[in-house]
């Protein structure tokens, strides 16, 4: 998002202000830095956004820190290196770690790459290269590990946006495809613990000592404790930042800027206690996000059990894709630049160290004048694609 002629990507100004004000998040990175820095370590923020972590680990003593951040965030992260005096033991690299080589490796990595979960984008490849290529063996990791927690949730306040907007409107329209693929999302939320119609049950623990594997799969089962509505699953986290420092976003715990996840059940279930609801629950990272899987069958208590519902739920059906998107994507189709390829590929083509960008912009104007109408329109996408592909 552009904020001021900078390219934040994920986030914009005020979300980073809102992590950094965050008190139970900044409070156990804090002190995870403090107890593991020392006057000879060499410290790599990863994702350093504005660089609150790195200018903490001079704060505490490192003797050298690498902030690596891709997007403009990192120009606000120099500012505040300078402000602090901390700007020649800081050295910030705006790039994706997976192409920056570092002069000496890390003797501690730093990084808070989480969404609402762990599961953010390519958060776990991303941590694991780094891991591998730019920390010393048995170096410090910081988070250690997370915990994923999951339990039944009784809340019709979070389940009406997923079904009031397509099963009433004032024009007497059937809008339930619209509900079909709601159905199929999840979202961020906060809930109490007076809502959980289950004890939490652990779903996975993703070691970030020897996690390989964006993938996670595994299979939830819970009792239900006491009656009520089930209108699907809420999903935290506990994290171990290192032995000693802790923090959680479960219901019970603070408010944390994560929140937790909502993932609903495509209708509401009367339960009772001592039914028992099996879950088979996958995140799998396919490009650059995650597909989600929450596989539900709910059985009635041991007196008569019978099946109460048996749902089979998937982020892959919330996505509304046309069969001109499934076909361009099929293994078997022989694509054909159309004109939006046709322009990227020529703006790459010149872009060999000696075309300057006007005098591509005017070749792109003369090839393509049902595009561009001004000469300032081909410099503006010019322009882009040079900020996206050039050194």
């Amino acid at each position: 998002m552009a904020i001021r002629g900078l390219d934040l990507n994920m986030y914009d100004i005020s979300a980073y202000g809102r992590m950094i004000t965050d008190k139970g998040r900044m409070d156990a990175y804090s002190e995870a830095l403090r107890c593991s820095v020392s006057p000879h370590s060499v410290v790599l923020d990863l994702g350093a956004g504005t660089g609150i972590f790195a200018i903490l680990a001079c704060q505490f003593g490192a003797r050298k820190v690498f902030a690596i951040e891709p997007s403009d965030a990192i120009t606000l992260a120099r500012e505040a290196a300078v402000a602090n005096g901390f700007q020649d033991r800081i050295q910030f690299i705006q790039k994706h770690s997976k192409r920056v080589e570092l002069s000496e490796p890390a003797t501690v990595l730093v990084s808070d790459l989480r969404g609402v979960l762990p599961f953010m984008e390519d958060h776990i490849p991303t941590l694991v290269d780094a891991r591998r290529r730019l920390l010393v063996p048995g170096g410090t990791l910081i988070p250690r590990r997370d915990t994923l927690w999951a339990a039944i949730v009784e809340s019709p306040d979070l389940y009406r946006p997923y079904i009031e907007p397509w099963d009433r409107n004032d024009f007497g329209l059937d809008l339930l495809a619209g509900q079909k693929l709601m159905l199929n999302t999840w979202r961020k939320v906060r809930v109490t613990p007076g809502q959980l119609l289950s004890e939490p049950q652990c779903w996975a623990t993703l070691d970030y000592l020897s996690i390989d594997s964006p993938d996670i799969h595994g299979e939830i089962y819970s009792g239900v404790k006491r009656s009520g509505t089930g209108h699907g699953l809420i999903v935290w986290f506990d994290a171990v930042l290192s032995e000693a420092v802790r923090f959680s976003n479960r219901p019970a715990a603070p408010e944390l800027i994560y929140g937790s996840a909502f993932f609903p059940w495509l209708a509401p279930v009367d339960l009772e206690a001592g039914d028992n609801v099996i879950v088979q629950m996958d995140a799998d990272l396919v490009d650059d996000d995650y597909i989600w899987r929450w596989n539900t069958r709910i059985k009635s208590g041991p007196g008569s059990p019978q099946l109460k519902a048996d749902f089979k739920q998937s982020t892959f059906f919330g996505a509304p894709l046309t069969s001109q998107r499934l076909r361009k994507s099929s293994a078997a189709h022989v694509p054909v630049l159309n004109d939006e390829g046709k322009v990227e590929n020529l703006i790459l083509s010149r872009m060999d160290g000696e075309a300057s960008l006007e005098r591509i912009a005017q070749e792109l104007k003369l090839r393509f004048p049902h595009r561009f109408s001004q000469w300032e329109d081909a410099l503006k996408v010019v322009g882009q694609t040079s900020q996206k592909y050039s050194q």
